[in-house]
């Protein structure tokens, strides 16, 4: 009975992992962060597999949501993004530490955060980092995981992509390469797609749960 009853329950435990989007995440706090203790972030730049303007947005929405609940104020997205436009940044120079402390004395706040988002078949993994905008040294970095069993795409733009990305690989690697595409080709004007974006919520929640709240 007690057998028969394990043989039951793991498939149904299994089934609503899957739908919730299990994620584990850690994170670093440097020694600089209690010295600086920024009250003010800009989050400057969400790179990796996420294409598109309204993905991005919805990703750094999720960033800045987290990092308000700890008591920091953030800088509205649409404010950063007209500052790289003026300024005329190149989104190569923001990604490092040193072009990322210069957005943020443009935009003049003591810190500026980024999130890097990257897609290994059907997991997702993410990277975050804040970094001080007068030393272009890392005050805080994180990482986060999630996966959902299915793939992780985008709404309206999942089936070209897909269809892009089967293109690219052949044989075993086919699978890796279609959920790649479905990501990358999918993502350019559209949002993501429910189950994607609980895993990205909840693996960006679970990394930033090591960051000092203010």
């Amino acid at each position: 009975m007690r057998k028969y009853m394990v043989m039951v329950i793991l498939p149904v435990v299994s089934f609503f992992l899957s739908l919730s989007g299990c994620a584990t995440g850690e994170s670093v706090v440097a020694p600089a962060f209690y010295e600086l203790r920024p009250e003010r972030i800009a989050i400057v730049d969400i790179s990796g597999d996420i294409r598109g303007d309204a993905p991005k947005n919805q990703v750094g929405e999720y960033f800045a949501m987290e990092l308000i609940r700890r008591g920091y104020d953030v800088v509205e997205r649409g404010r950063v993004e007209s500052i790289l436009k003026e300024q005329d940044f190149q989104r190569s120079d923001v990604t490092t530490s040193e072009g990322a402390a210069r957005m943020g004395e443009v935009l003049n706040v003591p810190a500026v955060a980024m999130l890097d988002v990257n897609l290994v078949g059907e997991k997702l993994s993410l990277t975050g980092r804040i970094v001080d905008t007068e030393t272009a040294v890392i005050l805080w970095m994180g990482s986060g995981r999630g996966g959902s069993g299915q793939a992780l795409a985008t709404i309206g733009g999942a089936a070209a992509g897909a269809a892009a990305g089967s293109q690219v690989g052949g044989g075993s690697g086919r699978t890796v390469a279609t959920v790649g595409g479905a990501v990358l080709g999918g993502a350019a004007g559209h949002t993501l797609a429910p189950q994607t974006a609980r895993v990205v919520q909840r693996a960006i929640k679970r990394m930033i749960r090591g960051l000092p709240e203010r």
